[in-house]
């Protein structure tokens, strides 16, 4: 039957209603979705490698058969080691999966295999080679098509159950049996003077190169067909930066009175302690925006403990003493209530009423607030995603701050700026976020702000020393807890999960009872994890700013917002499940005071070279600048931003750390179309044929 690029998935042969509902899952309904999932990488199932020529330090793919399988579980039913023999003509080769218990039972002796991974020598048996931690794919004992064998074949990420193999048969099923052309978004023009290929041309070559294609360059996304693909996806984005940031200048916002000695004095009421240069020179360039009446579209990168927050502080007694509100809107309740402690601690004595808005707030708590912001009695504005909701009325908001800013969407923020509307004036928008970003993700990420580095942490501050272990030498990991208490410290001890799981890993909940019981069962331990109801939560940092709990036992909700000078060790088990820039941020919260502090990172032994990597990082280093540069060279972009870069981005190949002089063409080319008049009826014909899909996935709204 004819199919069209609307057609749903579930009618490609060999997918159906349940593996739909998989696919569904990551945002693939129609046929368009699917070609829009490109391979992640490319293998020459031409010339398979044999297992008699592998050597140490190479990667390779063979096609060999499952001679033997076996799980071999660690202490406690943890970390379980698959361990595979596997066999061509030539030899065999022993495999091994670190954490590999999913593989028990799904391996059949006499099972064809395609692996492709990296030989190492075995350390135990210094002779002997073994592949480690390869990726597979099962050959059926149906006969294999041509998608298989005798070409470059393109592997692509599982989705559940449907595997790659899977994958590839539904996509190549799609490319033969479409009966339309696949429109092309790129205006004619630029698409030739750029000499890019049509996008049906680029689809059909990314997923299925010809046989003479270069195998490097396909896996370093440099054919011409991906290439096409790039540029498209950073034409798009970038136009969307484009469209906003012009759509913002045309708004007016209330011109702010700053250079008068009242204003200074109210200044440095707030200010606790001497700012740093970096933060003299970025109120300067925050104060110089605040006098235009167009309005600020800032964002402050700081690394942590830089002083981000007495910053926005500034600017808000700024917004304040011209007789307008500031809202502050952070992405959780640990932090906005963080927020609003140092808040009220600082601008209550100079007079300036603080309010607190969360959805933790008991009915008739969240009713008087809003009042009371509606009123305007409300001065500064503290809160969650609830600062958002409909029911919230501002009496007079000129100022925005959105802490942790990739955490929240366009969406969002552009709903906070919305609540000013009342005043027939924009809001001064400054984003702020303690993940330090290179330029070239700012240009993707915030191509429509203008930004501002704070590269200096306040005085006193005493380095963090940080250092590697295993499990093994816990015990003495927990003697230097036990002195930094007795000294009147307090200590994190931090888990991947709250309770036990699948993955194999230590949880929040049962260890916070084991080291309650029999670790330090002379001291007081608390626990938080997200589960937690918003007043336990509260109660329990309370509990622990006081000094009536000398451990807290926590998950990563402790993340971003907890400052407490007087914690000064952290302990993070199972260290190398977490990212560096998690790492970088639970580490943030010690070293917040005069006293040395110590982050000890855990791991149950044996690790993967990225895991590897990540660690020896933060043992080198305390700079989040240069832990961002680690990250993304190790992780890329799309994991450095979590969910925001594929639910939000919209980025199925595009890499802005590998592709940056694509990026760099690709936002001069939108920038310029945007700017440029004779461009307009050009720009207006490809908005209006842009799928409604993609107008959402960019942010594109049609111009009139």
């Amino acid at each position: 039957m004819p199919i069209s690029l609307q057609t749903e998935v579930r009618m490609v042969k060999g997918v159906g209603p349940q593996r739909a509902e998989l696919l569904a899952k990551r945002g693939i309904f129609t046929l368009e979705d699917l070609l829009n999932y490109l391979p992640f990488r490319y293998e020459d199932r031409i010339h398979f490698s044999k297992i008699k020529d592998v050597q140490p330090g190479g990667t390779y793919t063979l096609r060999a058969r499952v001679m033997s399988g076996q799980a071999v579980r660690g202490m406690y039913g943890r970390d379980a080691i698959y361990h595979l023999l596997v066999q061509d003509d030539s030899g065999s080769l022993p495999c091994k999966f670190f954490h590999g218990g999913y593989l028990e039972g799904r391996l059949q002796c006499g099972q064809q295999l395609i692996l492709h991974g990296k030989v190492e020598i075995d350390k135990l048996r210094p002779a002997r080679r073994e592949m480690v931690n390869p990726q597979i794919e099962v050959l059926s004992s149906e006969e294999v098509d041509s998608t298989e064998m005798g070409r470059i074949v393109p592997i692509y990420e599982a989705i559940g159950t449907f595997g790659s193999r899977m994958i590839r048969r539904s996509i190549y099923s799609t490319l033969q049996n479409l009966d339309q052309t696949i429109p092309d978004v790129l205006p004619p023009g630029l698409r030739e003077r750029l000499g890019y290929p049509t996008r049906r041309e680029a689809l059909i070559h990314t997923h299925f190169p010809a046989a003479g294609e270069s195998l490097e360059a396909l896996n370093l996304f440099r054919s011409p067909a991906q290439q096409r693909l790039i540029f498209e996806e950073f034409f798009l984005y970038q136009l969307s930066m484009a469209l906003g940031r012009k759509a913002v200048r045309k708004e007016n916002a209330i011109a702010f009175r700053v250079r008068e000695d009242k204003m200074r004095e109210a200044l440095k009421r707030i200010l606790p302690f001497k700012p740093t240069g970096a933060q003299k020179r970025v109120l300067g360039e925050i104060v110089a925006d605040l006098e235009k009446s167009a309005p600020m579209n800032r964002l402050l990168q700081g690394d942590v403990g830089s002083g981000k927050t007495i910053v926005a502080m500034q600017a808000a007694v700024i917004a304040m003493e011209n007789g307008c509100q500031a809202a502050l809107m952070a992405p959780t309740e640990i932090l906005a209530v963080q927020h609003y402690l140092s808040a009220r601690r600082i601008l209550a004595p100079g007079g300036y009423a603080v309010e607190l808005l969360i959805s933790g707030l008991k009915p008739a708590e969240k009713a008087a607030a809003r009042e009371r912001i509606r009123a305007g009695e409300a001065r500064m504005v503290i809160g969650t995603h609830a600062l958002i909701e409909d029911e919230v009325k501002f009496e007079r908001l000129g100022f925005v701050a959105i802490d942790e800013q990739h955490r929240f969407g366009v969406l969002q923020r552009k709903r906070l700026m919305d609540k000013a509307s009342k005043t027939g004036f924009a809001p001064h928008v400054l984003v702020l976020t303690a993940t330090p970003i290179p330029r070239t993700l700012s240009l993707t990420l915030y191509g429509d702000l203008d930004v501002s580095v704070l590269d200096e942490l306040p005085p006193g501050r005493t380095p963090i020393e940080t250092r590697m272990t295993t499990e093994k030498h816990l015990p003495g990991v927990w003697e230097l807890l036990r002195r930094e208490v007795a000294a009147g410290h307090q200590a994190y001890i931090v888990y991947p999960v709250i309770e036990e799981s699948k993955l194999e890993l230590k949880a929040a909940m049962e260890e916070y009872e084991r080291l309650s019981r029999t670790v330090f069962p002379q001291m007081k331990v608390g626990l938080l994890h997200g589960r937690m109801s918003s007043e336990e939560k509260d109660d329990v940092m309370q509990r622990f700013r006081k000094n009536e709990l000398q451990i807290l036992v926590a998950t990563t909700v402790i993340e971003v917002g907890v400052d407490v000078p007087n914690a000064t060790m952290m302990v993070i088990e199972h260290a190398e499940r977490f990212g560096l820039a998690q790492l970088h941020q639970l580490r943030g919260r010690i070293g917040r005071g005069a006293q040395k502090s110590h982050c000890i990172l855990v791991t149950p032994g044996r690790l993967t070279d990225d895991g590897r990597k990540r660690l020896e990082t933060m043992v080198r280093t305390t700079n989040g600048f240069e832990i961002a540069e680690t990250d993304l060279l190790i992780r890329g972009p799309g994991e450095f931003f979590g969910t925001r870069q594929s639910g939000e981005l919209g980025f199925h190949v595009a890499n802005p750390l590998r592709d940056r002089e694509l990026l760099e063409t690709a936002r001069k080319e939108a920038f310029r179309m945007v700017e440029d008049p004779a461009e307009k009826e050009s720009l207006r014909q490809m908005l209006r044929m842009l799928p409604p899909q993609w107008q959402r996935r960019y942010h594109l709204a049609r111009i009139g």
